[in-house]
Parts: C-alpha cells; sequence; structure tokens
C-alpha cells in the first residue's frame, strides 16, 4: 500500500473531530471504501467507542477520511466522524 500523508487542514480537523491518525490507517487500509465529490475516495469504519463525546456516551464511532490518491501515495484531505449507539 502507498504511504498515507494527512493535510494540515485533516490534521486539524482529527483533533476537532476526535478521531486519531491510527484510526483514519485502519479505515483507509481496512474500511468500506465509497466514492466522494471531486473524484476523490471516501473510507468508513465503525470502531467500538464505549466513552463521552461533547458530554454524551456514544458506544460506536465511525471515521471516514476523506482522500486523493497520488501516483506514489494517498493524501487524506479531511476527516468525519460520526458518533451513534447513545
Amino acid at each position: 500500500m502507498k504511504p498515507i500523508v494527512f493535510s494540515q487542514h485533516a490534521l486539524d480537523q482529527l483533533q476537532d473531530r476526535g478521531a486519531l491518525q491510527e484510526e483514519v490507517k485502519l479505515a483507509i487500509q481496512n474500511g468500506e471504501e465509497l466514492p466522494a465529490k471531486k473524484g476523490r475516495k471516501a473510507f468508513r469504519k465503525n470502531f467500538h467507542f464505549g466513552s463521552n463525546w461533547k458530554d454524551k456516551r456514544y458506544e460506536v464511532k465511525q471515521v471516514m477520511p476523506i482522500v486523493v490518491e497520488e501516483d506514489e501515495e494517498i493524501v487524506v484531505v479531511t476527516v468525519y466522524v460520526f458518533y451513534f449507539g447513545a
């Protein structure tokens, strides 16, 4: 697999939305691939969470990076995170 690199925007979104770089990498490597706008790809993977996010308890965290696949690397341009199972 090509190396995975993160744009600054994606790194900012990781912190704002509560995801880890390792979760993003796992989503790209093992998650469900989906088409995204502008010829990009999205990957979706659920992780056990069992914790609080913004003062509410959730059991599942879904991490969905949006990537551009270049010749030599996969660039993560942004990351979405969804929480379920309150």
